[in-house]
């Protein structure tokens, strides 16, 4: 039985992996999807504290209360950003790192500076909430970049995206264990649309170690393809 984390990314809360939880649980696996501080169910708590490290501490706090260990730590998006901090802090729990479609960010770096034009995009239709900035408002123009396109499933999701902190994506990851977190296997799972945009040098590595996998689907791939992510995921502990 494999312990799997899934940390959802921008706007997103712990409701977009349902499917693919319900799969993995059905394999007999142990799986927790949190949502992170000021978005989804936890949107109330929005305040301008939440950033980057406040996210990385969410999870970090469901490993511990958890008493969690030889995770599977995978993310979505953003979600890259939070999961890489986490294994940085939290080394000694993590057993694989899984990038869903998302950010693979080096030391001292942002989303923002990952991705600057949809940051930029994105904040320039921004909004101040009880007193933070948000971005990713929810509305239908933020649906096609999710590369959803079933009726059904953009309006499951128009019920649930909720506006996220801006801080979250402008705060730099700084990395205190670097060594440590190297050691960690990696998998990376993701659109065939963006495989020609990631890095060359990580991209090979991870196909040379057989932890590359392209799903041909829109960026959130936990609602379009459930079946095939978790697929993936199921291969991991045996990888």
């Amino acid at each position: 039985m494999a312990t799997y984390v899934l940390v959802p990314g921008g706007a997103h809360g712990g409701w977009c992996y349902q499917r693919v939880a319900r799969i993995l649980r059905e394999a007999g696996h142990d799986v927790y999807t949190p949502t992170l501080t000021g978005v989804g169910e936890r949107f109330h708590l929005l305040s301008d504290d939440i950033d980057l490290d406040f996210h990385i501490r969410d999870v970090i706090q469901v490993l511990r209360y958890e008493d969690l260990n030889d995770v599977i730590l995978a993310g979505h998006s953003y979600g890259g950003m939070v999961i890489t901090g986490v294994a940085d802090l939290a080394t000694e729990r993590i057993g694989h790192l899984v990038y869903l479609d998302a950010a693979t960010p080096v030391n001292g770096q942002s989303l923002a500076d990952i991705s600057p034009s949809q940051m930029a995009a994105a904040r320039a239709k921004g909004d101040v909430v009880n007193g933070a900035e948000v971005v990713l408002q929810p509305g239908l123009e933020p649906i096609p970049n999710y590369g959803v396109t079933d009726p059904a499933d953009i309006t499951w999701m128009m019920s649930k995206l909720t506006p996220h902190p801006y801080k979250c994506f402008a705060q730099k990851l700084h990395l205190e264990n670097e060594a440590e977190l190297g050691q960690i296997p990696q998998t990376h799972i993701v659109c065939t649309s963006t495989l020609p945009h990631r890095d060359p040098a990580l991209m090979a590595k991870a196909r040379a170690e057989g932890r590359l996998w392209d799903i041909d689907t829109g960026h959130d791939l936990m609602i379009t393809q459930p079946e095939a992510v978790a697929e993936c995921l199921l291969r991991i502990p045996t990888a």
